[in-house]
């Protein structure tokens, strides 16, 4: 399966900042590039910086009114009544100064990944700095300013005339990946989450399957707080290998958020590192089975910058070029730099102990019950194989 892959990283992208106490830190970029060099895994030949997504592209998705807010208000001169009608200058998303500029690299670092896919310089790329799913057409949202997801997707159907699927595997609903495609069949997009019953943004539910053209082409499965690895990748593993066999994409692009991991201070799911192995294996299996291993992969979540954000993100990479260095012990040199700077104590292995955290008392219901959640969602699919298979 093996293909050239591309690392699109400068430390421009570390200009995304809202503030130093803030839970998205893009610190956790440079922990994860660290990690790989310290291991022998990637080189300065693999990385390519990434450029600045031009207005055009942003108007892809966003509302120029929308874009010309954030430049103001990154310049200081966006009234704060203005600010607040776009979602910006709130708690989850504060102004900072440049935002415009600091998040149109973002973006187009996403689109950056996309060109060297289609244009065959790659067969995969991974874009870390992106993956910022909750923003919509006109307004801010969840840490997200601009959504590089959305404009990506929206620049491959219209430069490259591909379908596209969309995995997204954080813990927090794709909401705005999904609403923006949500009358598009050419999309089909897949979201694997925490349920919105306790989570932010509060949608994902089976039930949200399109409208219009793009009917039947959303699929949502919001597993139950607590669910743990067997339960999280029963549903991974079955509903992406079901809804790629039906969808039939030319690429996939996935979202990589590590936030889904016990130790993630803004969700209540109870992964760990087996799922961070899982996760890209088998998206790069379904990029090679379905698209010619075409395979765009962006960040996303992951507050817990230092025990879990980059070893789940070194992950990918490692999937990526096939390297099978990423058992037992981290570097030495990774954990001693790094452990100076860090408030917890850094793990020494790639994979978590099995004492990672105590049983959890409602396992069994919670498993029963996301695996009624994965029929649901599957159903459509499911019940047409059923009546292909009466047919004939």
């Amino acid at each position: 399966m093996s293909g050239r892959s591309v690392f699109v990283y400068s430390d421009e992208l570390l200009k995304y900042k809202f503030s130093s106490h803030h839970p998205f830190n893009q610190v956790r970029l440079k922990l994860t590039l660290d990690l790989l060099k310290k291991t022998n895994a990637i080189t300065d030949a693999d990385i390519i910086p990434p450029r600045p997504a031009t207005e055009e592209e942003l108007f892809l998705i966003h509302d120029p009114n929308y874009v010309n807010a954030v430049r103001l208000a990154g310049l200081g001169k966006l009234s704060e009544e203005t600010a607040e009608g776009y979602g910006l200058g709130t708690e989850d998303t504060p102004i900072f100064p440049n935002m415009h500029e600091a998040s149109s690299l973002l973006v187009g670092g996403t689109l950056t990944a996309v060109d060297q896919v289609m244009t065959g310089k790659a067969d995969h790329a991974l874009h870390l700095g992106g993956g910022l799913h909750h923003g919509f057409r006109g307004k801010a949202s969840g840490f997200c300013i601009y959504n590089d997801s959305s404009v990506a997707i929206k620049y491959l159907i219209e430069k490259y005339n591909v379908r596209v699927l969309y995995v997204d595997t954080d813990a927090h609903h794709g909401d705005g990946v999904q609403w923006s495609f949500y009358d598009d069949p050419n999309v089909c997009t897949l979201s694997i989450h925490e349920t919105g019953r306790y989570l932010f943004p509060g949608t994902g539910n089976v039930n949200e399957r399109g409208q219009g053209k793009g009917y039947g082409y959303s699929f949502n499965i919001p597993v139950d707080a607590f669910t743990e690895d067997e339960s999280w990748l029963y549903a991974y593993q079955n509903a992406l290998k079901e809804v790629a066999d039906f969808f039939k994409p030319d690429v996939i692009f996935t979202q990589n958020g590590a936030d889904s991991h016990y130790y993630d201070p803004l969700t209540h799911l109870s992964a760990t590192m087996r799922i961070y192995r899982e996760i890209p294996r088998l998206a790069h299996e379904i990029a090679h089975q379905y698209c010619n291993g075409k395979w765009i992969a962006v960040g996303g979540g992951g507050y817990d910058i230092w025990r879990v954000v980059p070893r789940a993100w070194s992950l990918i990479w490692m999937e990526m070029t096939e390297n099978s260095n990423c058992y037992g012990s981290l570097p030495d040199d990774w954990v001693s730099y790094w452990q100076e700077k860090s408030s917890v104590a850094l793990p020494i292995e790639w994979d978590d102990p099995a004492t990672l955290y105590p049983a959890i008392p409602r396992k069994d219901e919670i498993t029963e019950k996301n695996r009624l959640t994965l029929e649901k969602a599957l159903y459509p699919i499911l019940q047409k194989k059923s009546n292909e298979r009466i047919d004939t």
